[in-house]
C-alpha cells in the first residue's frame, strides 16, 4: 500500500512538472491562432519563426553571447578550481565561500549590482555588459563542477607524475586536465544553457539597443500567448534539454 501511494505521489509530481510543457509543445502545432482550442495539426508556426528576421537576429545574438560566455567562464572557472585544489594560500576558505555565495545570490540582486557597477565605470550597456554579466554568473557553476571532479582524483597520480620529472605545467596539462575533461565539458554545457535562457540579469544589463532571444520572447508574451511563442518556447526547451542532458551524461562518466 505504501509503495502504491509513493508511486502515485511520484506520478503526480511528474504530471505537475511536465504537463504544462507538454501542452505548450502540443499547441505549437495547433492550426489556430487561439491557444484555447485545437483545430488541427500544422508546422506553419515553425516556418514563420524561420521567416522572422528580428527573431533570428535576437537568436544569433543569444548564441554568440552564450558561446563566448560559456568559453570564458570555463577557462576562468577551471583556473580558479585548479588554484583551490592545488595550492594553499591565505583566504582560500573565503574564496571558496564567495564562489557559493554567487550561486545562491538572487538574480535580481546580481542584475542590479552589475548595472550599478557598469554605470559607475561608464561602460555603455550592450554586448560588452551582457557578456561580462553572463561570464560572472556562469563562473561559479564551472568552478564548483570542476572542483568536485578534482577532489575525486587520486592525488598519488599527481605525485607520481612529479616524481617522474613532470613540471607543474606538465602535470596540469597531461594529468589533471585530461582526467577533468568530462567536468570541463559539463561546465561549458551548463554555462551555455544558463546564458542562453537568462532573462532577469540580462534585462538589467542589455540596454535598449541590444536584444537577446529570451528578452524578445518575454516582450512577445506580454502582448499575449500566440502559436509563434509556443513554437519558440518548444525550440528553446528542446535545445536546453539536449544541452543539459549532455552535461549530465558527462558528469556521470568515470
Amino acid at each position: 500500500m505504501i509503495q502504491v501511494a509513493s508511486r502515485a505521489y511520484q506520478g503526480l509530481v511528474y504530471v505537475l512538472l511536465y504537463l504544462p510543457i507538454a501542452v505548450l509543445i502540443a499547441f505549437s502545432f495547433n492550426d489556430s491562432r487561439s491557444s484555447l482550442s485545437w483545430r488541427g495539426f500544422t508546422t506553419d508556426w515553425y516556418v514563420k519563426l524561420l521567416e522572422d528576421g528580428d527573431l533570428l537576429a535576437a537568436a544569433g545574438n543569444s548564441a554568440v553571447v552564450a558561446l563566448l560566455a560559456a568559453t570564458c567562464a570555463t577557462l576562468v572557472g577551471t583556473l580558479t578550481a585548479l588554484a583551490l585544489y592545488r595550492y594553499r594560500f591565505r583566504g582560500k576558505g573565503l574564496a571558496e565561500g564567495l564562489v557559493f555565495v554567487l550561486i545562491m545570490a538572487p538574480e535580481i540582486v546580481m542584475g542590479i549590482s552589475l548595472l550599478i557597477l557598469f554605470v559607475a565605470l561608464g561602460i555603455g550597456l550592450g554586448f560588452t555588459t551582457v557578456l561580462l554579466a553572463h561570464v560572472t554568473f556562469c563562473l561559479p557553476f564551472v568552478t564548483v563542477t570542476v572542483l568536485a571532479r578534482l577532489n575525486g582524483f587520486d592525488r598519488f597520480l599527481v605525485e607520481a607524475a612529479q616524481d617522474l620529472g613532470a613540471s607543474e605545467w606538465q602535470t596540469v596539462l597531461r594529468v589533471v586536465l585530461p582526467m577533468a575533461a568530462p567536468a570541463l565539458a559539463a561546465g561549458w554545457l551548463l554555462s551555455f544553457t544558463l546564458s542562453l535562457d537568462d532573462v532577469i540579469i540580462t534585462t538589467f544589463v542589455a540596454g535598449p539597443d541590444y536584444e537577446l532571444l529570451p528578452l524578445k520572447l518575454y516582450s512577445m508574451v506580454r502582448r499575449g500567448v500566440t502559436p509563434e511563442i509556443n513554437a519558440l518556447s518548444t525550440v528553446l526547451f528542446v535545445l536546453t534539454l539536449v544541452v543539459a542532458g549532455l552535461a549530465q551524461r558527462l558528469m556521470q562518466r568515470r
